[in-house]
């Protein structure tokens, strides 16, 4: 799937015309121009979104993208725009971000793995830096948990279009935690595979007494959650692409 298969972003255009139009066999903005479907107004619509679609895939504007399609649609994204696409992660002391600190942020871009560490280089400059290097952020629950606990902690926001994975998997029928679902998607984890979000923020506690290991084993855990996260999304996208096109 890419963005080039999609018309929903266009006013007038729902789900269900949408999916009218790939079973007709227009599956895509080139097809759409070769045939004669739709009304005059909007077709259009359609027309003039497809004009400025690819005046924006041309100048590789992503925020384009993240303010047309429906925040559930923003997997579409990711084909135009893998190479900048940012899987991250972060953990905390807690699940309250009011009283409770961010200790650790993995960011995975085009095969590096980045993490910053609190009291080291966990600065709301570093953090800000990687969000506007990135054309799409990934995350798991990160809309409501990640991207809001970093925005309380280190005041950084962002506008970079955001999937959050834990809703495309529910979609497919993958329920329960990241490493749940990594389970069942045959995504493996060597040697943290104990570790969890309370293992994590005991961890925490630990280096603060003076366990260097224990920042060692933390800072291995949040990157496989960051770069887990590809091989989720590699795996429902296909499976969401297959599901929406294979009408």
């Amino acid at each position: 799937m890419r963005v080039e298969n999609s018309f929903v972003p266009v006013r007038g255009v729902g789900e269900k015309t949408e999916k009218r139009l790939w079973q007709k066999g227009v599956t895509d903005w080139e097809t759409f121009e070769e045939s004669g479907v739709l009304g005059e107004t909007r077709r259009d619509r359609v027309l003039t979104f497809v004009e400025e679609g690819r005046d924006a895939l041309d100048r590789g504007d992503a925020v384009f993208f993240g303010d047309a399609l429906p925040n559930g649609e923003l997997w579409r994204m990711y084909r135009n725009f893998d190479d900048g696409a940012t899987f991250f992660d972060i953990e905390t002391t807690g699940l309250d971000a009011k009283r409770n600190v961010v200790t650790t942020v993995s960011f995975h871009r085009d095969g590096e793995t980045k993490t910053f560490v609190r009291g080291d280089d966990l600065t709301p400059e570093n953090v800000a830096a990687e969000f506007d290097r990135s054309d799409l952020l990934v995350s798991y629950n990160g809309r409501r948990f990640d991207e809001p606990f970093v925005e309380a902690d280190l005041g950084v926001s962002t506008e970079t279009p955001h999937v959050d994975l834990m809703y495309l998997c529910r979609r497919l029928g993958l329920t329960g935690g990241l490493k749940e679902v990594e389970k069942t998607l045959g995504v493996g984890r060597d040697g943290v595979e104990d570790v969890d979000g309370r293992e994590a923020v005991r961890l925490w506690h630990a280096y603060e007494d003076g366990d260097t290991e224990a920042l060692e084993r933390l800072v291995k855990y949040n990157r496989y959650d960051a770069r887990n996260l590809r091989g989720v999304l590699e795996e429902v996208h296909d499976r969401l692409h297959d599901e929406l096109l294979g009408v």
